[in-house]
């Protein structure tokens, strides 16, 4: 059975794109592959983090990776700062990483330009840290966006590299893109990713926003000119943004959706229709979320139980790393 391995930094709300774009997928890839599912707090201490906040952060993704159906019977779910061989493995890829390979990394350059005056290492340093996170496991496939489709390509030629150099030690992992909700793009700004880092929360749908924000975010949403209502990303893209959510969020085709509308007055109709399918799409993981904050203990003894396993597996690659390199 081939391994899969993929995580969510703890550096704010989760939003209706990462949802739809990852977690959601996660949830079905998990009945057909040992599934590894990490809450990466390493990764979001490249940016400050207030420590009050900081744990309920963490605390927050592994709740909604649990609420959204990621079973812990199927998968491993750990917090990445709970093995420690993540870090060890990262610092011995970075003996075999090149600067070039990393200054070409297109989110290092434009995190870069945002943290101008606060840049750090761990910043440059991030796609080895998710190189090492990926090969620990000996993974196959990367379930990612496709703002990391080139990390994972670093992966495979770190792994390519530390075989030719030392032996046939890693498996050669490759990224996965699923094409539906890969791009949920913002709600006011259609030509960007749908992001908690944007300048207003009008730009994203968070998965504990209640069924009134909902309602008002989608009513303000962006839209194009004219009145139809037609999947065309190229001269539509805000409708084509707005029926790709409505698809996933109620299981209907992006075609059924189009005749429905297609004599619609205008807007208001189909916004309507829209909040009302994501309200009920979120409402089960919004109850959920519920009882998990009731029986946080629960939740906690899931997390310790994962570590232990992703443990098993990630002390056995570096025992197995360590021969190759010649340490003690």
């Amino acid at each position: 059975m081939e391994t899969i391995f993929s995580g969510v930094q703890p550096s704010g709300a989760l939003h209706l794109g990462n949802y739809l774009g990852a977690i959601k997928n996660w949830v079905e890839l998990q009945n057909q592959h040992r599934s590894v599912f990490c809450v990466v707090d390493l990764h979001a201490l490249t940016v400050p983090q207030d420590p009050k906040t900081f744990r309920e952060k963490i605390l927050s993704i592994a709740k909604i990776y649990l609420a959204a159906g990621i079973d812990p019977e199927k998968s491993i779910i750990f917090i990445q700062s709970h093995v420690k061989e993540h870090a060890e493995l990262c610092w011995i890829l970075n003996t075999i990483s090149r600067i070039p390979e990393l200054e070409r990394m297109t989110q290092f350059k434009e995190k870069a330009e945002r943290h101008k005056k606060d840049l750090n290492m761990g910043l440059f340093d991030y796609p080895v840290l998710m190189a090492a996170d990926i090969l620990l496991y000996k993974t196959n496939a990367v379930p990612v966006g496709e703002d990391q489709i080139q990390h994972v390509e670093l992966a495979r030629t770190l792994a390519e590299r530390f075989n030719n150099y030392f032996g046939e030690t890693f498996v050669i992992p490759k990224a996965f893109v699923r094409k539906e909700g890969a791009r949920i793009m913002g709600l006011d700004d259609p030509s960007k990713k749908m992001s908690k880092s944007a300048p207003s929360a009008a730009n994203y749908i968070t998965l504990t926003d209640s069924p009134e924000i909902i309602r008002e975010k989608i009513k303000k949403a962006v839209t194009d000119s004219g009145k139809e209502i037609i999947f065309n990303p190229i001269e539509k893209p805000a409708i084509a943004n707005l029926l790709t959510i409505y698809s996933l969020a109620s299981g209907r085709l992006i075609e059924d959706l189009q005749k429905q509308y297609a004599n619609a007055a205008g807007y208001a109709e189909f916004k309507n229709d829209l909040s009302e399918a994501v309200v009920e799409f979120l409402r089960p993981l919004q109850e959920k979320l519920k009882e998990l904050d009731s029986n946080e203990d629960v939740m906690l003894k899931i997390l310790n139980d994962g570590a232990q396993k992703a443990r098993q597996i990630a002390s056995q690659t570096m025992k197995e790393v360590k021969d190759k390199i010649g340490l003690i």
